[in-house]
């Protein structure tokens, strides 16, 4: 194998309605809208890319938000929970954070060093907070909406859910290079690079469940992180030689893609940490307003007048107090 994966780079779900995506991860979950931009298969639709100040890679979850999307089925042969790292002992105000703005959400203790809120978003999406006993050094957004010590760090980890794991496992540790720290009945932990939060999948089996279905509230698919685009072209070569389809490398604007299917079913992207999203806006104003590759351009007013006009709080790009008094309900 030519490389490893460093740990997650982000995680792409379908949404329905725009503006309730970006309530609930900006105001509910206190995340930054870093890129307002479009689908490049599809730029009648909105790409919405939420993450740290600078939607640094392990940080971020982004959305293709359809509109009127039929719901989905989560199930076999995909990632089926996303989870965030959040401080330890900070469930308790999530839990009163989200039941002031009407969403349920429930605390579990997974093992002795993980504790977790398990909640939706307004389209069915599963997510957890997930508050360990390991610090996560990660600095958090400074949000006016989620008070620095209770705020997420960035992601967590992925539950991909396969009805046979032996192969799905094969991959993730023979051809993207993580390696198992943990087994309990029926789960399998992986961790890449240095490990911890941001760098984790669970690989969950369920032989008999039902396979899941991509629309409204479920996950098109996960991101692997990768240094720069020549290690990204050796480790294509590499997939391909080992039987994979892996697709050419795509431009992403922010960072170039390559993806493939795992055995499970689970879509797989390698994504390069380079350039960044601040190649074409400054950093104090990502998010603020809608970007376009070059070649979209030319279709800009035709683009703007079919996407939803949507509202992104100022608090996006601006430091303000922070406030931890709740904001409107936004429960789905």
């Amino acid at each position: 194998m030519t490389a490893h994966t460093t740990g997650l780079h982000h995680v792409t779900a379908i949404a329905g309605d725009p503006q309730a995506n970006i309530d609930f991860y900006i105001r509910g979950l206190g995340l930054r809208l870093v890129k307002k931009t479009v689908n490049f298969d599809d730029p009648s639709t909105y790409h919405l890319y939420y993450g740290d100040d600078a939607g640094r890679p392990g940080s971020l979850m982004t959305f293709f938000p359809w509109g009127q999307v039929a719901p989905g089925r989560i199930g076999s042969g995909q990632s089926t929970t996303t989870a965030f790292s959040v401080p330890e002992g900070s469930l308790g105000w999530w839990q009163n954070h989200f039941r002031a703005l009407g969403v349920d959400a429930t605390i579990t203790r997974a093992s002795a060093d993980e504790e977790r809120l398990s909640l939706r978003d307004p389209d069915g999406l599963q997510l957890d907070l997930v508050a360990s006993s390991t610090t996560d050094p990660r600095d958090p957004w400074d949000s006016s909406f989620v008070p620095a010590e209770h705020a997420v760090r960035g992601q967590h980890s992925s539950v991909l859910t396969v009805a046979n794991p032996e192969h799905t496992l094969r991959v993730l540790t023979e051809d993207l290079g993580l390696r198992i720290t943990g087994e309990t009945s029926g789960r399998t932990r992986l961790e890449a690079g240095d490990g911890g939060a941001g760098n984790i999948v669970d690989v969950v089996a369920d032989p008999s469940g039902p396979y899941g279905l991509v629309a409204g509230g479920t996950v098109h698919h996960i991101a692997f992180r990768v240094p720069d685009r020549a290690t990204q072209e050796l480790w294509r070569q590499d997939l391909v030689e080992r039987g994979f389809h892996v697709t050419a490398i795509l431009d992403r604007q922010y960072f170039t893609s390559i993806y493939f299917r795992e055995p499970g079913g689970v879509l797989f992207e390698i994504a390069t940490d380079t350039p960044g999203f601040n190649v074409d806006e400054p950093l104090l104003e990502l998010g603020r307003s809608l970007k376009l590759p070059p070649w979209l351009e030319p279709s800009r007013e035709a683009i703007e007048a079919s996407v939803a006009k949507i509202d992104v709080p100022e608090d996006n790009n601006e430091l303000a107090p922070q406030n931890d008094q709740p904001v409107g309900g936004i429960a789905g």
